[in-house]
């Protein structure tokens, strides 16, 4: 403390002794320049502007403090160790030694006044007319000024009083005053009657921001007046701004992030930021936080928002620690982000916690969450209104969810294990007027590393694939249901929801997962043939690479998409085991399927779902398509060893696919049309081979007796042909019926091909095929036997007298292989060929005889001409094996249907043995030839009846 004139010390000791304890005692104090007692906080001698000059008031822009010391008078004796006088409690000497409490600060004990209450209003003061006397001042004088135009207010007003164990008073002229409230553009001088007014008077600074009528002043909030600046009180600054109702804004807290703390709890530094925002002018508090240990780093309002910063007297910040920003119209009443960078939990509350939220209010919390780590949410406290309309929620939404916003009540458990980024809000409803309730909400969110594991490492290897790619995602939701995600991590840096990973490299992925039947796996290949003969010589196998197969999770779909060059090379597509096309009547029921489709650009044919365990021994592709392994259940793995596709190519054909099917003599085998649901592709068309094993029947069936197909344009037909007779029976399929179910003791085929339909009128085949034991009619098998016999003896019977004859008039000839001149070498009905006679040289004889000059006469046709082919006259898809489907009628041609029998040749072709996949012409008889002078032995057969 600064020195004190002694003579002033003993007058003060005098009055006290004597009793003079009234106020002209106390006037008599203040006159002169060393009757006012203070002290100035160190806080405010390092203080920016702020200078110490013994008896000169020291001035800052914001604060102006006078102390008024008296200067000791100098001792003209030399210090020789004599003894200081000794002085009464209470007094002191000029000397250091009284300078004060604790090293910090210079106090002065003071002589107490009786009460004196006193009252402020706006800065007037009003005198109780009671009191008689004031208390000395111990402080010195603090004098503040606030700037005209700056929109602030000072406030001094009583704390808490029970922190108080004596009374303190706060003396502005010369006056006890309760309240001191200083405006823009006023000059204030005072002091306190205490030693720890800090104990007894909080100070209050609010700026008023108004944002409706102009450019609110953004950015960085400055801290005005600085708090070293201002006596060592309690302070709260306050921040008021206003704005319109429509606008948006948001506080950015640029230090340590916040924590929000309940009622009754208290930061550990003393530091506080209580925000309030404003719902149609009614203020709501948004929450209390602490500024340190936190997770809160952002804050959205709309309309207004109101910051209060309350500061402990030993506290020197200088900053606010916030800035705000503008933002557009958030549509609720907060959004609270909340950021963790690693493991912790948040404490979290609804506005006004722990009163009612605001009614019908939405209040939203975000949250952002490290990639490698998980978040749960559990609602520690919860009460509900009394709604007469909506009802009371939270929703989760998770960015990437198709089924957002995931909604709960708050009485459901609530989600848990949550990996990645996520929001919380919170929806009131309408209360009832009479009984409202409160809805009022606290819960926690924890984040902290997975506890299972599943944070294992696995390695993919594609450094040897071209076209392979494989991408790692979360399956569809089945309901609305919350489910957490889950993350795919890659090196264990870079986490998502869903990964792709490329051809050529080696990867390393983990995942961050509970649950990791929640994600499924999808990959493609390409399998592209440029090389037309290279790619005739070559099969490939259709697997599954072994590293995919090891993943954990499940692989939904590997897709090869199969190219080949347009108009030169089809496909083949054989399995290891038999196929079943899936449908309603027969589904697959197995763990894996096969999804045939077309590949084309703009094609859009999907041929259907196969499985194992059927009756399809080979499907022929035509163009480019793609082949899909689906899988339905996780042992599957189990399966495909045993299961798989090897592909390979053929000559390009015209037909769309072509498939190959051997029934099972248990079972029906079920068929349909491709793009079941959406109907056969206008003007495209479809075979099935369908082979019949030795001794049964197969019944064909369909499914309805009409199609119901319009063609816009062309026609729509049904081909049934049996590939041993080559009958076929041709049906419109617009306006014929459906056959009925027939009996087919041989392999047939069925081709459908397509018109151009009228839109709604598609065209879509279901039909069955069954096989039976064939069974013969007994009196047909007697029948058979006894005309066979009868005939087999005939013809005996004149081999045995044509032998007789011929005998009588050969003689002895030549060895086998030397010509016989007796025996005739010309075909029947023929003419002579050799007119002049051989018998006279070598030209007769021969090595060897061809079996076709002796029996040329069984070539003879009805005309006695031979038999002679044409030439470059091919029917497509007529061969006598059965491996092309019948060739159906043009697309155009209106001509009627018409069934053609067994032993009737088709219009308009010649008629062709079974054996030979071209037609014979039959020329007429030679003119000028001569006449057979023999019989033939046989009969000539009739052409165009196939011999059995």
């Amino acid at each position: 403390m600064g020195g004190l004139d002694c003579g002033v010390a003993v007058a003060l000791l005098g009055a006290l002794v004597l009793g003079a304890a009234r106020g002209a005692g106390a006037e008599a104090a203040a006159p002169g320049g060393a009757g006012r007692l203070g002290f100035l906080d160190d806080a405010a001698l390092r203080a920016p502007g702020l200078a110490l000059r013994s008896g000169i008031r020291a001035i800052s822009p914001w604060a102006r403090w006078r102390r008024h010391v008296a200067s000791p008078k100098p001792d003209p004796r030399p210090d020789r160790g004599e003894a200081r006088p000794q002085l009464r409690s209470g007094m002191c000497v000029p000397s250091r030694a009284c300078d004060s409490d604790h090293g910090k600060r210079s106090r002065f004990r003071g002589i107490e006044a009786p009460r004196s209450p006193l009252t402020s209003v706006g800065g007037d003061l009003q005198h109780s007319p009671d009191s008689q006397s004031l208390a000395l001042p111990l402080g010195g004088d603090t004098e503040i000024t606030v700037p005209q135009g700056s929109g602030i207010t000072i406030l001094i007003k009583p704390g808490t009083p029970a922190l108080a164990p004596r009374p303190c008073y706060l003396l502005a002229a010369k006056r006890h005053v309760s309240v001191l409230f200083m405006k823009p553009g006023e000059r204030t001088s005072f002091t306190f009657t205490c030693r720890d007014p800090e104990k007894h008077f909080v100070l209050e600074i609010q700026k008023n921001i108004d944002c409706t009528s102009g450019q609110c002043p953004l950015g960085e909030v400055p801290l005005q007046p600085p708090a070293a600046a201002l006596p060592a009180l309690n302070k709260t600054f306050v921040w008021d701004v206003r704005t319109r109702k429509s606008t948006g804004l948001e506080l950015r807290f640029s230090g340590p992030r916040l924590r929000q703390i309940g009622p009754g709890d208290h930061c550990p530094d003393g530091i506080t930021h209580t925000i309030s925002g404003l719902v149609d002018a009614t203020v709501v508090r948004i929450g209390t936080f602490c500024g340190n240990n936190g997770t809160v780093s952002r804050i959205k309002l709309q309309e207004g928002v109101k910051v209060a910063l309350h500061l402990p007297w030993f506290q020197p910040r200088n900053v606010s620690g916030f800035s705000i920003v503008n933002r557009t119209a958030i549509k609720r009443l907060c959004i609270i982000e909340s950021v963790f960078e690693g493991e912790g939990s948040a404490t979290l509350m609804s506005a006004n916690y722990p009163a009612g939220f605001p009614e019908d209010e939405l209040m939203t919390w975000q949250f952002v969450v490290p990639a490698h780590l998980r978040a749960s949410v559990s609602f520690l406290d919860f009460s509900l209104s009394n709604c007469e309309r909506k009802e009371e929620r939270v929703e989760y939404y998770i960015p990437g969810s198709a089924t957002n916003p995931e909604v709960f009540r708050l009485d459901d458990p609530q989600p848990g294990n949550m990996a990645g980024n996520f929001n919380l809000s919170l929806q009131g409803c309408d209360q009832d007027a009479q009984s409202p309730g409160a809805l009022r909400l606290r819960f926690r969110v924890l984040v902290q590393h997975p506890q299972d594991e599943s944070n294992k490492t696995y390695v993919v290897d594609l450094s040897q694939e071209r076209t392979l790619t494989l991408t790692i995602e979360p399956r569809p939701k089945l309901s609305r249901r919350f489910v957490a995600g889950c993350f795919v991590c890659l090196e264990s840096r870079t986490c998502s929801p869903n990964i792709t990973l490329a051809p050529g490299s080696k990867y390393k992925i983990s995942f961050l997962c509970d649950d990791l039947t929640r994600l499924w796996a999808v990959a493609e290949k390409t399998l592209s043939c440029t090389d037309y003969h290279y790619c005739q010589r070559k099969s490939f196998p259709l697997q599954v690479p072994d590293n995919v197969l090891r993943l954990p999770v499940q692989l939904r779909d590997f897709s090869w998409k199969l190219l080949v060059p347009k108009d030169r090379l089809s496909l083949v597509l054989t399995p290891a085991q038999k196929l079943q096309q899936h449908t309603h009547e027969r589904p697959c029921n197995t763990s894996f399927s096969y999804l045939v489709a077309g590949a084309g650009a703009g094609q859009d044919l999907y041929f259907g779902s196969f499985c194992a365990g059927g009756s399809i021994e080979q499907v022929l592709l035509r163009q480019n398509s793609s082949v899909t392994l689906r899988t339905f259940a996780p042992d599957f793995q189990t399966e495909v060893p045993g299961q798989g596709l090897t592909v390979s190519f053929l000559p390009y054909f015209k037909e769309e696919g072509i498939f190959t099917v051997t029934p099972d003599t248990k079972s029906k085998v079920y068929l349909r049309t491709p793009n079941w649901d959406r109907g056969l592709p206008a003007l495209s068309s479809v075979s099935w081979n369908i082979s019949v094993p030795s001794g049964q029947d197969a019944c064909l069936t369909f499914s309805k007796e009409r199609t119901g197909v319009v063609c816009q344009s062309g026609r729509a037909f049904m081909i049934i042909q049996e590939q041993r007779t080559r009958a076929e029976e041709i049906f419109s399929l617009e306006d014929d019926t459906l056959p009925k179910p027939s009996f087919h003791p041989h392999s047939f085929w069925v081709n459908i091909s397509n018109c151009s339909p009228a839109s709604g009128k598609q065209l879509d085949l279901l039909f069955w095929v069954t096989l039976t034991p064939r069974t013969l009619d007994l009196t047909i098998v007697i029948a058979a036997v006894v005309g066979g016999g009868v005939s087999l003896l005939f013809a005996l019977g004149l081999i045995i007298c044509c032998m007789k004859k011929n005998r009588k008039k050969v003689s002895k000839g030549p060895a086998v292989g030397v010509y016989n001149g007796n025996i005739n070498t010309q075909m029947p009905l023929q003419p002579k060929k050799f007119q002049k006679g051989r018998k006279d040289n070598d030209s007769h004889v021969y090595a060897v005889i061809d079996d076709t000059m002796v029996y040329a006469h069984l070539l003879q046709g009805s005309s006695g001409s031979f038999l002679q082919p044409e030439v470059d006259t091919y029917r497509p898809f007529q061969g006598a094996m059965g491996d092309r489907p019948p060739s159906p009628p043009p697309t155009c041609s209106r001509a009627p249907t018409t069934k053609l029998a067994a032993d009737e040749p088709p219009p308009h072709a010649s008629p062709e043995p079974e054996s030979e996949p071209y037609t014979f012409s039959h020329p007429s008889q030679v003119a000028g030839s001569h006449e057979s002078t023999h019989v033939p032995v046989l009969d000539t057969q009739e052409p165009g009846q196939p011999a059995e």
